[in-house]
């Protein structure tokens, strides 16, 4: 199976609801965040929840072992190979460690309270560290593609089963994209598009991410993939990792 849905799936139930809800950040950055990143990397994945559930854009930057395009740019950053590393332009910080990164985001843009779960950071971390099991060889090692001319635009949340396969095909080809951030914040949300379409609900998201794609596309269904060097969107994770690999393959 394109992707192999059914590990992903596992992956999602291990952490819960980590990395679905969104409860919007008070404010939010003018300058694009970046994050050197390793798809399944268990300390990435936390700070990736934590930009979900404050619904924050960032600028990937994969860094698959092997990789040559990001990480030695990473190295001359911060003076290790070492990922999550977070990038922010609008207060010049610059960190490594995933529950600094995580704290610093809700201190920052949240402007509120760390939440109870993320105080229980080695918890986190395990829980982190088991959603990685099922995923283990994915996207670790670099397999370069060639780079776009402009940056991809992938909308996800960090938990979505579908979206985990693209995020970690892209990681492996070292292709920087755009995480445009697609939680939940609605009960109708939760219903399966296909099920959405049928009754004809139109959840009214509180999110801007999630109005653009209702707008752009008439509906929302996660992943979604925009590429402005070919003016294509595509649903469907295995229609997007098919693009991918014949448009940006080596």
């Amino acid at each position: 199976m394109a992707g192999n849905i059914p590990g992903s799936l596992l992956a999602t139930l291990v952490r819960a609801t980590n990395g679905i809800q969104s409860t919007p950040a008070a404010i939010k950055p003018k300058k694009m965040l970046q994050l050197f990143d390793m798809e399944n990397c268990p300390y990435c994945r936390l700070v990736r929840e934590a930009l979900t559930e404050l619904d924050l854009d960032v600028e990937i930057l994969p860094c698959p072992n092997g990789g040559e395009r990001f990480r030695p740019e990473l190295l001359e950053r911060g003076g290790k190979a070492q990922v999550p590393y977070l990038v922010d332009p609008n207060s010049g910080s610059e960190m490594y460690e995933s529950l600094d990164i995580v704290a610093y985001l809700f201190a920052t843009y949240g402007q509120r309270a760390l939440p109870l779960k993320w105080r229980a950071g080695r918890l986190q971390t395990l829980g982190s560290m088991l959603a990685s099991a099922p995923r283990l060889g994915r996207s670790e090692q670099a397999s370069p593609g060639r780079e776009p001319e402009f940056l991809l635009e992938l909308y996800s949340f960090e938990s979505s089963p579908y979206a985990r396969p693209v995020r970690e095909l892209l990681c492996e080809m070292e292709i920087p994209y755009i995480l445009r951030n697609c939680g939940r914040t609605e009960l109708q949300e939760w219903i399966l598009p296909p099920v959405r379409a049928a009754l004809k609900i139109t959840p009214q998201s509180k999110l801007e991410n999630r109005r653009v794609l209702q707008d752009m596309e008439g509906k929302v269904s996660i992943p979604y993939l925009y590429d402005p060097n070919t003016e294509t969107g595509l649903f469907e994770s295995a229609d997007i990792l098919t693009y991918l690999r014949v448009t940006y393959g080596s």
